[in-house]
C-alpha cells in the first residue's frame, strides 16, 4: 500500500512556518505585555495588500495538505481539522513572537493565516470532490513504487530549495564556508580552536571543467531520485524531461528575483549548458537500470557533487545576493529556501542509505 506524501510534507512546512515565524530566534525577552495582548489591540491605521495576501497564501499549502492528511486516513471533518489546525499554529507562532522584539504579533495575522488554511483544506476538498484525488491515487499507484513517499517528497520540494540563490547553477548543499565561520565564531575564545582547522580553508574557484561537471550532477542527482521510486522505463523518460524543465525555470526565477528580470538568464553560459546536456544524456542513457544500481550511482553523484561544490568559494558579489535575501526584501522566503538549499543533498542521501537498508533487511 502507498502511504501518503501528504502528512511529511505538512509536517515539513509547518517547521518551515515556524523558522520564518521566529526568524531571527533572537533576542528572546520578556516586554512587560501580556503575550496574548495582541488579541486586544486597536486595528490598525494601515493595510497593505501584500500582508494580507502573503499570511493568506502562506498558510494555503498547510491547509491543504492536512485536509488531504485526513482524507487518506478516512478520518472526518476534513476542513474543520486543518483550520483548527492552522488557526492553533498561527496562535502560537503570534504569541512567541510578543517575546521578540524584531516581530510584531498581530490579531490580523492570525485571522488570515487562519483564513488561508481554511481556504486551503476546502480547495482540496473541491478537488476530491471532482475525483481529482482518486485520479492521482491511480496515476501513483500506476508510476510510483511502493513506499516511495519519502523520494516524492524529495522532488516535490527540490524546486523549491533551487529558489535560493546558488554559487554554481543547481548547486545544492554547499555548507562549509557556513560552517567554518560558525565554528570560529563560537569557538573563537576557547581551547578548542586549536583542535579543529578553523583557519583559511583554502577555496579556490571551480575551473569551467569542474563548474559544468557540478552543474551535471545537480541535475542527474533528481534523475536517479526518480528511478528509485518509478516504475518503468517509458515513464522515467517523461520524468527526465520534467525534471529538467522544472530546474532551469526555478533556477531563471530565482536568477530573476536575485538580479533582476534582465537577468533571469545570466547563469546560463557555456559551462552550465554543457553541464545541462551532459546531464541529459547521462540520465536518458541510464534510464533503464534497476533501482539498486540507481541508488548506488546516486550515492556516488552526492559524495563527488559535495566534494567539488564545498571547494568552491563564494563571490563578493555573491555574497551580497544572499544578504539581500536574508536581510531585506525576501525575509519572509529566507527559512524555507535556504534550508531547503542547505539540507535537501543530504536529506536525500539519508533517504536513498535508509531505502537500500531496507531492501536488505527483507532478504
Amino acid at each position: 500500500m502507498h502511504k501518503t506524501s501528504a502528512s511529511p510534507l505538512a509536517l515539513a512546512y509547518g517547521a518551515l512556518i515556524v523558522y520564518a515565524s521566529l526568524y531571527p530566534f533572537s533576542p528572546w525577552r520578556d516586554q512587560g505585555l501580556p503575550p496574548w495582548a495582541f488579541l486586544l489591540a486597536p486595528l490598525p491605521r494601515y493595510w497593505t495588500g501584500f500582508d494580507v495576501t502573503i499570511n493568506v497564501l502562506g498558510y494555503m499549502p498547510l491547509g491543504a495538505l492536512l485536509a488531504l492528511s485526513v482524507l487518506r486516513a478516512c478520518a472526518r471533518h476534513p476542513v474543520l481539522l486543518p483550520l483548527l489546525l492552522g488557526m492553533l499554529l498561527s496562535l502560537a507562532m503570534e504569541t512567541l513572537q510578543s517575546y521578540l522584539p524584531e516581530r510584531v504579533p498581530s490579531r490580523e495575522d492570525l485571522l488570515f493565516n487562519t483564513v488561508g488554511a481554511g481556504l486551503g483544506a476546502c480547495a482540496t476538498l473541491l478537488l476530491d470532490r471532482m475525483g481529482l484525488v482518486r485520479r492521482w491515487s491511480r496515476l501513483r499507484a500506476r508510476w510510483f513504487v511502493e513506499q516511495s513517499r519519502g523520494g516524492m517528497v524529495l522532488l516535490a520540494t527540490w524546486p523549491l530549495a533551487l529558489m535560493f540563490p546558488a554559487s554554481v547553477p543547481f548547486g545544492l548543499g554547499q555548507v562549509l564556508v557556513r560552517v567554518h565561520d560558525a565554528l570560529a565564531l563560537e569557538l573563537s575564545e576557547t581551547p578548542w580552536r586549536e583542535w579543529f582547522p578553523l583557519h583559511d580553508i583554502g577555496l579556490r574557484p571551480l575551473a569551467p571543467g569542474m563548474e559544468s561537471l557540478c552543474v551535471c550532477l545537480g541535475l542527474l542527482i533528481p534523475c536517479l531520485l526518480g528511478y528509485c521510486v518509478v516504475r518503468s522505463l517509458h515513464r522515467r523518460v517523461p520524468l527526465v524531461l520534467l525534471t529538467l524543465a522544472v530546474g532551469v525555470a526555478a533556477t531563471a526565477l530565482s536568477a530573476a528575483l536575485s538580479w533582476g528580470p534582465s537577468h533571469a538568464w545570466a547563469w546560463l553560459g557555456m559551462p552550465a549548458l554543457l553541464g545541462m546536456l551532459l546531464a541529459l544524456f547521462l540520465a536518458l542513457l541510464l534510464a533503464w537500470i534497476p533501482w539498486r544500481a540507481a541508488a548506488a550511482l546516486l550515492l556516488l553523484a552526492l559524495g563527488v557533487y559535495l566534494g567539488l561544490l564545498n571547494q568552491a568559494p563564494t563571490s563578493p558579489y555573491f555574497a551580497q545576493t544572499l544578504q539581500a535575501w536574508e536581510q531585506g526584501r525576501f525575509i519572509r522566503f529566507h527559512g524555507l529556501a535556504q534550508w531547503l538549499g542547505w539540507l535537501w543533498p543530504y536529506a536525500t542521501l539519508l533517504y536513498v542509505v535508509s531505502q537500500i537498508g531496507r531492501a536488505e533487511s527483507k532478504n
